[in-house]
């Protein structure tokens, strides 16, 4: 006779909201296994089973091979005994919560191909067409969950009871809705309503449909979704893109467009392999494509730049969208006026967006948090984040640091994230934006603390900020840290983004990183942001970076890339002589013509306290300006971004300039005024337009990778890294990698974290549990 063993199973790892525990029972019960499941809040799951040795070692095995698709799975702990508990069934216990050292609970996942052939399928009477169809392994996730353990009364799914058929569903072994939390039917689940700005409904029997007949004869509709309320509008006139702008006093930023499927959006875009896959993913993040030569939306979409950040439906209401369009894409952008969070209440939306859309498309389900989409960029054939977010958080990122005390690290000013690294591991809020107004705050300091609660989290013993000291996020670390009787620790812009590479890659020995990017606050106090460090968590040492150059008018400079253009040349111009240059082509993008360049030129040849930088993201700016591409900065990164397109253009990939180096003090300095002087003889000599902008790159790259390899060379290091935000520039990061690699050294790039702003926290986090250690 078989023997009979009692097995404990401890599974930890994203075991919540996947539908783990319905998959257990089922899987027991095909292999006749009697015993009990249960969630343990962030302790992950225990599995307690009884039967003979051999089948709950296939049990185990099976559980690993075939888990849901959207669970992950860290650590399974067997503890076998020959003492029974006797089951004479498997059952799914109630949740008790427990501490762990993990965050068990997924992202958003978008609608699954099984919900989705429900929803197309006019005979399924309580899911056709319903936009809140979900299961166990799709749907809102980390949006709607209150707290953990994940049940349905700690989600705002709890608002809504079950009917009888979908309480039948929920109960039934081998359902696939079988303890799904997030669930309901067209009986018992939340419901759609179109009101017009004056808060009147209009047409309560096909909102949807109506909704967007309204947006097809050119009506802005504000459509609430699953993370957040979005601002939509057709693609493909100009007409209306223009009214959209004007609204939202977004004078050129891109935006996003969501299209049906991948045979539509190849209609007018360049996709890749890869690309595709990311598209299609349960993420479905926003991807930045190329415009292929057949591009036909409007051209307002994302004006000056050769690519348009696209992404596909995630949920049902967006099927629904494009049932009743015939326009190829819509665009989709947050419901937000400038710098404010994405509104996410019925109430605001009706209160502050009716300067911006004319007709509003609810539903009556509370989002908990607020999460925009994701946004990602392949570059050299990586998937790289330019926003992590909705389907990503708050998944979490292991780490080489184990550190003993938490960390909470506030990110930077712009495009901030907050950061929790406990025990190696780092959680991640979801995007919170620039910290330019209170609201805005206040987010940020919800989100940390929402994180705080999901990873049992009560206080931490570092809070981590940049070195800023007039930083909203840098007052509130001092606050927490006071209030908490923690310490401080205050991270460098760059060092952050070098720290937060080299742990994304788990190195844990010295690389040479270049750090490029628009601003950091310098450890000198200048404006750093062409920066070459010896990386190592213990001893960050800055060895290079780019000729430092004078900013008169500080953020000017930033707004205005003419005047930065005026700096740079100041180096190698006689007063006189950058006079006549400016007047020549350049005075009329001086707000005040001559009188501000008389005034500019003074402040350079006195070199009245000047702010310098030696900030990539400025130079670049400056050639965007010399080859009249760009004169004025409306959202952050578009002299540049706009450059980068123009250099794409340029077939051939010649340098013709050679890069300047030279020893400063130290420290190893790249020309870049040097550079502008060769870029205007090119000019000069009638060079074409996108050979100079590519030149631009080439110079700004093969100076940054000769430098870091003569030091990988110096140190008898082995790895080059790139990061910050110019890491997303295809062009410099591809050759920077193939001089690198040519060279026989490693290169790495991001492919876990944001190289830009989005990721200091995560670095700003390293940096402090490093030297705690």
């Amino acid at each position: 006779m078989t023997k009979t063993y009692h097995a404990s199973i401890k599974i930890q790892g994203i075991v919540q909201g996947v539908g783990f525990r319905p998959f257990i029972s089922v899987l027991a019960n095909s292999l006749n296994l009697n015993g009990t499941v249960l969630n343990l809040g962030n302790a992950g799951v225990r599995i307690e089973i009884e039967g003979s040795k051999k089948l709950i070692e296939d049990f185990v095995e099976r559980i690993k091979s075939e888990k849901p698709r959207i669970s992950t799975i860290d650590k399974i702990d067997i503890k076998w005994s020959e003492r029974l508990h006797n089951y004479h069934d498997f059952t799914i216990l109630k949740s008790v919560d427990e501490k762990g050292e993990s965050l068990v609970l997924p992202p958003d996942v978008a609608t699954c191909k099984v919900c989705l052939k429900q929803f197309n399928d006019p005979k399924n009477e309580r899911y056709y067409e319903y936009p809140f169809i979900a299961c166990t392994e799709c749907g809102p996730r980390f949006t709607s969950v209150i707290n953990l353990p994940y049940d349905r009364p700690r989600t705002t799914m709890d608002d809504f009871p079950f009917c009888p058929d979908c309480y039948k569903e929920y109960t039934t072994l081998g359902n696939r809705r079988f303890h799904a939390q997030t669930f309901a039917c067209r009986n018992c689940g939340p419901k759609f309503v179109l009101k017009n700005k004056h808060n009147r409904i209009i047409n309560e029997d096909q909102p949807i449909r109506t909704a967007m007949e309204l947006l097809s004869h050119g009506n802005i509709i504000a459509i609430k979704g699953i993370g957040g309320i979005h601002i939509a509008c057709k693609s493909t006139s100009d007409k209306i893109l223009k009214k959209i702008r004007n609204r939202k006093k977004r004078v050129s930023k891109p935006f996003a467009i969501m299209c049906p499927n991948i045979s539509t959006l190849k209609g007018f875009a360049e996709i890749s392999e890869i690309e595709e896959k990311q598209l299609i993913s349960f993420k479905r993040p926003i991807v930045l494509v190329k415009k292929s030569s057949e591009y036909y939306l409007s051209s307002l979409i994302a004006p000056g730049i050769d690519t348009v950040g696209v992404f596909l439906p995630y949920s049902g209401i967006h099927y629904l969208l494009f049932k009743y369009t015939n326009e190829p894409a819509i665009v989709l952008t947050s419901a937000n006026r400038t710098d404010e969070p994405m509104i996410i209440s019925n109430e605001l939306a009706l209160k502050k967006l009716t300067n911006l859309a004319d007709y509003f498309l609810l539903h009556d389900r509370v989002i908990y948090q607020r999460c925009d989409d994701s946004v990602i960029l392949v570059n050299q054939k990586i998937p790289t984040l330019i926003r992590r977010s909705r389907g990503y958080v708050p998944q979490w990122i292991n780490t080489p640091i184990n550190n003993e005390e938490v960390v909470v690290a506030l990110g930077p000013e712009e495009r901030n994230t907050g950061c929790i690294l406990k025990k190696g591991r780092a959680y991640f809020t979801q995007h919170i934006g620039n910290l330019t107004n209170l609201d805005q705050f206040d987010f940020q300091i919800n989100a940390i603390k929402h994180l705080m609660k999901l990873t049992r989290t009560e206080d931490a013993g570092i809070y981590a900020c940049d070195l800023h000291p007039q930083f909203l996020s840098t007052r509130l670390a001092h606050e927490l840290a006071k209030e908490h009787s923690a310490q401080v620790f205050q991270v460098q812009h760059h060092i952050a983004h070098a720290a937060g590479l080299m742990a994304e890659h788990n190195i844990t020995k010295p690389i040479i990183c270049i750090s490029y990017d628009g601003y950091g606050y310098g450890l000198d106090g200048n404006a750093w942001g062409g920066e070459i460090f010896y990386s190592d968590y213990h001893n960050m040492e800055r060895i290079g970076h780019l000729q430092e150059q004078p900013m008169p008018g500080s953020d000017l400079c930033t707004k205005f890339p003419v005047r930065m253009l005026a700096s740079i040349l100041s180096n190698i111009f006689s007063t006189n002589e950058l006079w006549d240059f400016l007047q020549n082509g350049y005075v009329n993008h001086f707000k005040y013509a001559e009188k501000e360049i008389e005034i500019m030129l003074k402040q350079l040849k006195n070199k009245m306290s000047l702010l310098k930088t030696t900030s990539c993201g400025r130079v670049l700016d400056a050639v965007s300006s010399l080859l009249n591409i760009s004169h004025v900065r409306n959202y952050s990164g578009e002299p540049a971004m706009k450059l980068e397109s123009c250099a794409r253009k340029y077939r051939k990939n010649n340098s013709r300039i050679i890069p300047q180096i030279k020893n400063i003090n130290g420290k190893t300095v790249l020309n870049t005024s040097y550079m502008i002087l060769k870029l205007i003889d090119l000019l000069n000599n009638g060079v074409g337009k996108n050979e100079i902008a590519y030149n631009a790159h080439a110079y700004i790259a093969n100076g940054a990778a000769d430098i870091a390899i003569e030091k990988c060379h110096e140190f008898n290091l082995k790895t080059v890294g790139f990061t910050g935000g110019v890491a997303f520039n295809t062009i410099i990061t591809g050759l920077i990698k193939k001089r690198v690699v040519e060279s026989g050294l490693e290169f790495i790039q991001h492919c876990q974290v944001p190289p830009g702003d989005g990721g200091v926290s995560f670095g700003q986090a390293i940096m402090a549990a490093s030297k705690e250690n």
